[in-house]
């Protein structure tokens, strides 16, 4: 039995690596109504942030199923870089993974290798849904799973400024995804355009450059985005279901202006 990936979901790790206009948010509220809504929208990707918001295992579960029968690619940041959370997040068929506070190589080897099948690596189960609940078989999901999980290690600390070009050297890492806010913190101020924020922000960029990686991040200010497309960045997760609603009510209101 053949089963393949729907377009948008297949494509989504190679478009990555091109270094496609990518565009996605994050999702906070932990219901699959949400990812049901989104799925009808033209963003690229979603993200599920089990970092930041409230999700427990059956709504990430849920939320991946749905995003995954409406073909919208879906990365989860999850909550800490264990093995056995990013085995979870893959088991139930997320796209990739988006691993916060990545501060060394030795880190970004870590978690290339609990994405990955193989000796010390990811366990083995044929009957997940990421395995298409065993109808591909041993060898269809080993020979397959390289092409469909995105490994996305977040950059937003000091000490991994300090070693950011072995860390973009990593093989199998897809992408370095600048968290901004948290670097800005890290760095000692409020402001995510200070000078040693931005430059911060340039020094991960050329890594990636270098090391022919892909560059994800998040701008508050969304006129920056032309310009770090420019530079090189490629996927941007922007905003939230959170923020959109905000938006939308306070666009509602201007509109009716009463």
């Amino acid at each position: 039995m053949s089963i393949q990936l729907g377009q948008r979901c297949a494509s989504f790790k190679s478009r990555l690596a091109q270094g496609d206009f990518l565009l996605g948010t994050f999702q906070k509220t932990p219901h699959m109504h949400v990812t049901e809504v989104l799925s009808l929208s033209t963003l690229d990707v979603v993200c599920l942030d089990a970092e930041h918001a409230p999700f427990n295992r059956g709504d990430l579960d849920a939320c991946c199923a749905i995003a995954r029968a409406n073909d919208l690619p879906s990365v989860e940041r999850v909550s800490h870089n264990s093995p056995e959370a990013i085995l979870d997040a893959l088991d139930r068929g997320a796209g990739g993974i988006v691993a916060p506070h990545v501060r060394s190589a030795a880190e970004a080897q870590a978690l290339v290798k609990a994405c990955e099948y193989g000796a010390g690596g990811r366990g083995f189960a044929g009957s997940t849904r990421a395995a298409w609940y065993a109808t591909r078989g041993m060898p269809g999901h080993l020979e397959g799973t390289p092409n469909e999980v995105s490994v996305i290690a977040q950059i937003e600390d000091v000490e991994a400024l300090a070693e950011i070009d072995d860390i973009a050297a990593v093989p199998g890492i897809d992408a370095l995804f600048i968290g901004r806010a948290d670097l800005t913190v890290a760095l000692g101020e409020t402001n995510m355009k200070a000078p040693v924020v931005i430059e911060a922000v340039e020094t991960i960029m050329q890594a990636c450059r270098a090391a022919n990686r892909a560059v994800g991040m998040f701008v508050g200010d969304l006129s920056e985005v032309p310009d770090w497309r420019a530079q090189g960045a490629s996927l941007f997760l922007l905003g939230s279901d959170h923020s959109m609603m905000l938006q939308g009510a306070a666009a509602l209101r201007s509109q009716v202006g009463q």
